[in-house]
């Protein structure tokens, strides 16, 4: 397994930091285009959250995330300074009573857009996990008997 770490203060143009380490990992460690898109959103909105609401904005706290690379998934830890929070019991923004608020959609958006997701020391650490497409053996002989049997036909 492949590891890269880093560690920022707490200020919000750090994003751009995230946004590059994300660039650079898509580089060096050959990131689907198919899963980019994914992991730069959930990411920095991750990281974008321990800023804000587990740092305080406080530039003496740090966010630490770190990139785990595997065959089959890159998993992204990020971890904050701050108190954590209740990431079981969330508003639903599709409720009704919700869609006219400014914020509470971005654990629901990571969510949606990393395959798995993990918080931990209460809701101070999260892991995010994308799966990488791999091209399956067993769906290219599926598919060549598919077409055999077709062409048989």
């Amino acid at each position: 397994m492949k590891q890269v770490k880093i560690q920022i203060p707490s200020l919000v143009e750090n994003i751009r930091v995230v946004e590059s380490f994300i660039d650079n990992s898509k580089d060096t460690f050959h990131i689907d285009d198919d899963i980019y898109g994914n992991i730069m959103v959930a990411v920095t909105e991750a990281v974008n959250n321990a800023i804000r609401h587990g740092n305080k904005f406080d530039k003496d706290k740090n966010v630490f995330l770190s990139l785990f690379v595997e065959p089959d998934r890159v998993k992204f830890e990020i971890e904050d300074e701050g108190t954590g929070f209740d990431y079981t019991n969330l508003s639903d923004p599709t409720a009704p009573e919700n869609l006219e608020n400014p914020g509470g959609r971005g654990i629901f958006l990571i969510r949606h857009l990393a395959d798995e997701v993990d918080f931990q020391k209460d809701g101070r650490h999260v892991q995010l996990t994308f799966m990488l497409p791999t091209p399956s053996e067993d769906e290219s002989s599926s598919t060549s008997a598919i077409n055999g049997t077709a062409a048989a036909l």
